[in-house]
Order: structure tokens, then sequence, then C-alpha cells
């Protein structure tokens, strides 16, 4: 039964964290998956002084923050200096929890590597609920989302609602990256967003066909990566992170034919978002 857990677990997150990896790539927000790494650390120290469910602690912890510094991310150079803040306090904060409270430490920092087949229900309609609503929010407003990755001055001048978007969008990111973290770890937890989203701008010549990509190159690693794992006897997260990365080096080595990115210096031309 944990196995199956964890399979599908991984299924319903290659649907919807490699298009967070695009969003992330798109916004040049790299710190913030680092920031939000912090932070669910906190979130699960809280929940282990409180009593509460430590990953639920985690994940409104990210998502407030995410909230809190949607603000600041008027220029990427705002957002990486609170981000490094962010970063730095929620470390800070959590030690203290940790120390004053007398919790054993031990249940909390074990998530830093991850714990894949203890995987439960809770977890499973978080990534659920993701890999619903990530896609879903991308279709639906999948020009004002190309717009905005592509350059935010000029989503402001087509009407696009920046703020509330960019908001939504931060948002989401850092509840996935909390919901991440119990599958490889917050430490590897670039294998479910970020590898998939890489390599697929390599093969995508379209805002559509990266984020398709990005998903069908997520299911591929994290099925392979697991199944290799099993078979191996081996740790998932470090497996799964090595098959992403062996995934971007190989899509590296074809041809590039002509350039595709979602996210490029303004110009008169639009890059196609269909």
């Amino acid at each position: 039964m944990p196995v199956q857990r964890a399979a599908l677990a991984l299924l319903l997150a290659a649907v919807g964290l490699p298009v967070i990896g695009v969003i992330i790539v798109g916004l040049d927000i790299m710190p913030v998956r680092f920031a939000m790494m912090h932070v669910a650390l906190l979130g699960i120290a809280v929940g282990l002084l409180t009593g509460l469910d430590p990953m639920l602690c985690a994940l409104v912890a990210c998502a407030l923050a995410g909230a809190g510094v949607a603000p600041l991310a008027r220029t990427p150079d705002g957002l990486s200096g609170a981000m490094g803040l962010l970063m730095s306090l929620a470390i800070a904060a959590a030690l203290l929890v940790l120390a004053v409270s007398g919790v054993n430490a031990s249940g909390a920092f074990a998530l830093l590597w991850g714990s894949i087949l203890s995987v439960g229900t809770a977890d499973l309609v978080v990534l659920g609920a993701l890999a619903v609503v990530v896609p879903g929010l991308f279709w639906w407003r999948r020009r004002d989302i190309g717009l905005l990755l592509y350059d935010r001055e000029l989503a402001q001048c087509s009407g696009v609602p920046v703020r509330a978007l960019t908001l939504a969008l931060l948002v989401l990111v850092a509840v996935a990256v909390a919901g991440a973290i119990k599958l490889t770890g917050a430490l590897l937890v670039d294998a479910l967003t970020l590898l998939p989203a890489l390599a697929a701008r390599r093969l995508g010549t379209s805002l559509r066909s990266i984020v398709l990509w990005a998903i069908g190159i997520g299911v591929l690693v994290n099925l392979t990566g697991f199944l290799l794992a099993l078979s191996l006897d081996w740790p998932p997260g470090p497996v799964l992170v090595l098959t992403a990365g062996a995934v971007v080096l190989a899509v590296h080595l074809i041809p590039e034919r002509r350039l595709s990115s979602w996210r490029a210096p303004a110009s008169p031309a639009l890059p196609s978002s269909h």
C-alpha cells in the first residue's frame, strides 16, 4: 500500500509541480523555492510544538509567506532581497522554536531528506489539488500568464491584473514547494519542479508547448526514477534528482534549431502562448 500511495503521489506531482517550475523560471524567482523550504521548516516546528499536523502547518506558513512577499515582486531584484531576508528569519525562528520547546527536532529535519513511502491521504489530497488547480489556472488565464512571464510592464499596459495574478502565482509556488517536501525532501524539491521545466524550455516552442513538455517529462522522470529506486533498493529522492538531471543533460545535447523561451527581453513581437 505505501508503494502504491507513493506512485500515485508522484504521478499527481508530475501534473502540477512542473508547471510551477515553468512559473519559477518565467518570473525569474529562483530564490523563492529556497526561502519556502525554510518557511516550511518553521511551519513544521510550530506543528510539532502545538501538536497540530506539521505538514498542514508548513502549507499554511508557506501560503502566508507567498502572499506576504507578493507586493515586493515588482522586480526580480526586489523579490530576491526579500527572499534572502525571509530565509534567514524563517530558519532562525524554526531553530529557536525547536530549542525553547524541547521538541525532538529529528522529525522536522527528517523532512529535509524526504520520506516518500510515508505519504498519507492528506498529502495525496494536497498534491491532487495542485494537479487540478495549477494546470487549471494556467489554461484559464494562459494569455495573461504568458504576458506576465514575458514582460510585467507590457502585461500591465495590456490590462492584465498583474498584482492579483502575481499574488496567486506566488502562493501556488509556495504551497507547491511545501507539498513536494514529503516526496523528495526540501533539499531535492527541484527534481519535481525546476528540472522538468528546464528540459521543457529546450524542447518547447511556445508557452503552451513548454508546459505540456514539462508535464510529460515530469511523468517520465517521476515514474522512471521511482521504479529504478525500488528495483535497486535506493532512496527515491536522490534517484529522482539524478534521473531528472540526466534528462535535462540529454535534452541539452539535442542541437538547438531555434530559441524558445517564455521569458525574454521585451520586443514588439510577442511569443505565442497558444
